[in-house]
């Protein structure tokens, strides 16, 4: 048996269907799961709560990945190029705090990473970049539906036109970093 050096990264860039698509192109990720992360209300948050933006939860990914294939920072690298880390609750079309842009860290290391990485990226953007990183309290996965979102449902209006267009940009600028 190989061994793998198997670790989680928890982020929230908008919409989780989007954000998912990206990161199942990625060399190294192992599994990914749409869900929930950030919230103040008891239980378990169903889409339809997230999405009234009262319980203080954003759309996150849950990434399982092997750091011996892709490195936590190549992830986040990946993360903040593929979605717009300056605009504050909100990607495209998609507003409020539920599409917020936010890594949820699982560590002190996770933490001191994704600063670095936030200040590194900041260059290159013509606005201040706003994503929260904050401590992983909880995460909560989103309902069967929303799993593997846009592999079943590529040809729905959403997908062509808001994911087919990141996932180009995730293959200009990220081809190095892809499974084959």
């Amino acid at each position: 048996m190989i061994n793998k050096n198997i670790q989680v990264a928890t982020l929230g860039g908008g919409c989780f269907w989007c954000t998912e698509a990206v990161f199942q192109e990625v060399k190294g990720v192992e599994k990914i799961v749409s869900g929930y992360s950030g919230g103040n209300v008891p239980g378990h948050p169903t889409y339809r709560e997230i999405c009234s933006g009262l319980t203080g939860h954003a759309e996150v990914i849950q990434i399982t990945f092997d750091a011996d294939v892709i490195s936590y920072e190549d992830i986040l690298v990946i993360f903040m190029t593929t979605h717009d880390p300056t605009t504050l609750n909100q990607q495209g079309a998609d507003r409020g705090t539920q599409y917020r842009s936010v890594i949820y860290y699982h560590n002190a290391l996770q933490k001191e990473i994704a600063e670095v990485v936030s200040k590194e990226i900041t260059p290159y953007y013509k606005n201040p970049v706003v994503t929260e990183i904050s401590p992983l309290n909880v995460f909560f996965e989103a309902e069967k539906e929303h799993q593997d979102y846009y592999r079943n449902n590529q040809e729905q209006g959403y997908c062509s036109f808001v994911i087919t267009p990141k996932l180009a940009k995730l293959r200009k600028l990220h081809s190095d970093k892809l499974k084959n």
